[in-house]
Parts: structure tokens; C-alpha cells; sequence
């Protein structure tokens, strides 16, 4: 069976490549009666790796049966290939209408199928990640923006703070100055003091620039990227909730 499979998949153009039983499945070599008995497979089962175009699709040849006490029922084979994610025909085996011999073709036309199938599978896979690529680059400069924006923000409500604490102190320095009745050394000093430090926390006793920025931490970028990643396209940040 193995060497009609073989055969018909050269035929057609493709590798074959030699797949040994594991040594799990082997018997140990031993001596009787002064013949050497070498290792040989423990049970009725073959494998064979076809190469077709990229991708390598081991075929299994092995009792249907293993355990049947029908002798006819023993002797039927069963061909198995790989799981396919398609959830394409994988197993084949005797039947009354056919023998495995009888179907060798059409089990190589699936293998081919597959590889049709697997090769433009890759391609779409990698316009994906491709795509995916390009959405988190996008992703990460406007998280980035909108980081910076947050940093901005910040310095502005800053300034903002310092300037209505600057206006309620010169208010208050005012009141206190319409409400000194004697001369005093030491309120005036105070008085003096309490203007000269207001005038220190007036953001706009200078016009202030443009803040500079820094370049946004990634727990800084973590609320503006839904779910990405800083990382790399193909991370995920499940914590993220909408």
C-alpha cells in the first residue's frame, strides 16, 4: 500500500519523504534459538510525508480494526490524513464497494486540494497581518497624540489653578490693604510679602509658551489604544474595556 501511494505521488510530481515508525511503536531486537531477531514495528501501521508544493501532509496507513476478534474485520486498512482546518475528508478505509488500492488517486487529489487550500490560507493570513500592522501603527500615533494632548492638558490646568490662586491672594491683599486702619510696620511688610508672592504664582505675569512634551509611557497610551497592544500588532491587552 505504501509503495502504490508512493508511486502515484511521484507520478504526480510530488516528494516523498521516508517517515520511520517511532521507537515507541518498535520491538527490541533479540536472539532465539541463534538467529537474531532484529527491531521491527510493533504493530500494523506505516506513515509516509508527502511534499506537495510548500507544505508536508503525513499519510497514515494503520489497521481499522486493531482489536477485532473478525479476522476479515482485522484485515481492513484505514488511510488517515492531518486534521484540516476546513474540516475537509481525512480517513478512508476498505469497504465492500472498494479497496484502498481502488481510491489512492483520490486521496493524493485531496492532499493537492489541501495544499491549494493551505497556500492561499497563508496568503490571506499574511494580508491579515499585514493589515493588522497597519491598523496598529495607526492606533499607536493616535494614542500617542492623545497622550500628548493629556500632557498638555495637564500643564493648562495647572496654570489654571495658579492663576485663581494668584486672583483670590490679590483680592485678598487688596481687602487687607482697605482694611488697615493704623500704619503697622509689620502688616505692611506682611502685606508686601503676600503681593510679591502672588505676582510669583501668576502664570500670565509672563505669556507663557508652548510647554514642552515627552514621549509617551505605556501606561500612558494604555487608555487611548482599545485594545491593542503597545507591544505589536499581534499582542492583545485584555484588561481594556470599552
Amino acid at each position: 500500500m505504501l509503495q502504490g501511494l508512493r508511486a502515484e505521488a511521484v507520478k504526480r510530481g510530488h516528494t516523498v519523504c521516508e517517515h520511520p515508525v517511532d521507537e515507541n511503536y518498535r520491538s527490541r531486537a533479540y536472539g532465539h534459538g541463534g538467529a537474531y531477531i532484529p527491531s521491527r514495528p510493533s504493530r500494523r501501521e506505516g506513515e509516509l510525508d508527502l511534499v506537495v508544493g510548500d507544505f508536508t501532509y503525513t499519510v497514515t496507513i494503520k489497521q481499522e480494526f486493531p482489536l477485532s476478534e473478525d479476522p476479515e474485520r482485522a484485515q481492513n486498512l484505514m488511510i488517515e490524513l492531518p486534521y484540516s482546518r476546513s474540516g475537509r475528508q481525512g480517513k478512508w478505509a476498505d469497504r465492500k464497494r472498494w479497496r484502498l488500492e481502488d481510491v489512492l488517486g483520490a486521496i493524493l487529489r485531496e492532499v493537492e486540494v489541501r495544499s491549494r487550500e493551505d497556500a492561499q490560507r497563508r496568503i490571506d493570513e499574511e494580508h491579515a497581518k499585514e493589515d493588522r500592522k497597519v491598523r496598529w501603527q495607526a492606533a499607536m500615533e493616535s494614542a500617542r497624540e492623545q497622550a500628548i494632548q493629556a500632557q498638555l492638558a495637564t500643564v493648562l490646568r495647572e496654570q489654571a489653578k495658579h492663576w485663581h490662586e494668584a486672583r483670590a491672594l490679590s483680592e485678598y491683599c487688596d481687602a487687607l490693604e482697605r482694611r488697615l486702619a493704623a500704619e503697622s510696620d509689620s502688616t505692611y511688610r506682611w502685606l508686601e510679602w503676600a503681593r510679591a508672592y502672588t505676582r510669583s504664582l501668576d502664570p500670565l505675569l509672563e505669556l507663557p509658551g508652548m510647554p514642552p512634551t515627552r514621549d509617551p509611557e505605556p501606561e500612558e497610551l494604555k487608555p487611548y489604544l482599545k485594545g491593542w497592544s503597545h507591544r505589536g500588532p499581534e499582542e492583545h491587552d485584555y484588561s481594556w474595556r470599552r
